[in-house]
């Protein structure tokens, strides 16, 4: 026998003994599942989840692959996405809207070798967590810079729920004005919808109609902003920078950026290290970032939200920082204490300077 025909003898020998010994193939990538409340588009809260999902993807390339279902209404159907997405196979579950909580529980409780993560709930399990981002830091910073550029102290809100999370966004932005302008005054349209184009776009026009020159929105659509800048008034963008649709009419904004988040997660999964627990990120962990201010806010005012801004992130200023008044003059934070957190999240009464009434109220 030559040398080359000994040398493809040993080779295929040892191909053959690795085969009976049952060499493991490469590991299967790990699946991922993202439920969405509304529609993937080009901005908005559901956008940036999805921006989230693509980057956790690439940080993680081979490791993991990912699907997503859009446009799931809270309740019933989402507990049926949700169930099929588990049956599927998948590992790692983001639920991404309050109303997808009980749902994701109920589902959580028959997979118990799932992972379900819940954004901006409140009730967790052994294998499910809840996560959330301090949105209230950006909206008090965004009601500074409104407080010194509004002319008629007038600003509106284009609501979705009144859920703590929105409660909590429409008191820091105004505690943010009258921080800076005592005469501020709020003005609150509720949608009863994250996703309705025409509904957001009436309501904004309804509060530019009751004098409001500023606008922001906690929905998912533009349409607010749209609305703005057809009538000339300022907006300031929430989930993502819209100011394609608001050239001249955005100011500022607070952007959500879930990427970082979701890679450590998922991360974790795969290392065995995931514990199920409540995060709470702000500013200071990356949940959030400032939109880019306008050239229109004076240097002074722009140097003067930076500022803020760093003191936020350094621990020097809360916004719900007493005294909190609410609109029955009643003393919710005394002078020189800070709200928790636990009372924050149960937010339901509106502060002093919001004109409108909380349903139900």
């Amino acid at each position: 026998m030559s040398t080359r025909d000994l040398v493809r003898t040993t080779l295929a020998a040892a191909l053959l003994a690795t085969t009976a010994l049952g060499a493991a193939p490469p590991p299967e990538p790990v699946k991922v599942g993202f439920v969405y409340v509304g529609p993937v588009g080009d901005s908005g809260w559901t956008f940036q989840h999805d921006l989230g999902r693509r980057q956790m993807e690439a940080n993680l390339k081979g490791k993991v692959v990912t699907r997503f279902v859009e446009n799931v209404p809270e309740g019933a159907d989402s507990e049926r996405v949700i169930r099929e997405m588990a049956q599927g196979g998948a590992k790692v579950i983001f639920a991404t809207s309050f109303g997808y909580m009980n749902p994701c529980l109920n589902v959580a409780k028959q997979f118990p070798n799932t992972v379900f993560m819940h954004a901006t709930g409140y009730k967790t399990a052994p294998n499910m967590g809840i996560y959330n981002g301090r949105f209230y830091e950006g909206r008090y910073l965004n009601g500074v810079l409104a407080g010194k550029l509004t002319k008629t102290n007038i600003a509106g809100y284009v609501a979705s729920y009144p859920i703590p999370e929105v409660v909590m966004g429409i008191n820091a932005f105004l505690r943010g004005m009258r921080s800076v302008n005592p005469k501020a005054e709020m003005r609150v349209v509720w949608v009863n919808s994250w996703f309705d184009p025409g509904k957001e776009r009436e309501a904004a026009l309804t509060l530019i109609a009751q004098g409001a020159d500023i606008l922001t929105h906690e929905t998912d659509s533009a349409a607010a902003n749209q609305a703005a800048e057809e009538k000339g008034v300022k907006v300031f963008a929430y989930n993502s920078d819209e100011s394609k649709y608001g050239p001249k009419a955005q100011v500022g904004g607070t952007i959500l950026t879930w990427g970082d988040y979701y890679t450590k997660v998922v991360g974790d999964v795969l290392a065995g290290q995931w514990k199920s627990g409540s995060v709470w990120g702000g500013l200071k962990d990356g949940f959030i970032k400032m939109g880019p201010m306008s050239a229109a806010v004076p240097k002074d005012v722009q140097a003067m939200v930076k500022h803020l801004e760093a003191q936020i992130v350094a621990g020097k200023l809360h916004p719900f920082t007493g005294p909190v008044v609410d609109q029955d003059g009643k003393v919710r934070v005394p002078a020189g204490q800070t709200i928790s957190d636990h009372d924050l999240e149960k937010m339901d009464y509106f502060v002093q300077g919001v004109a409108s009434k909380l349903p139900g109220k």
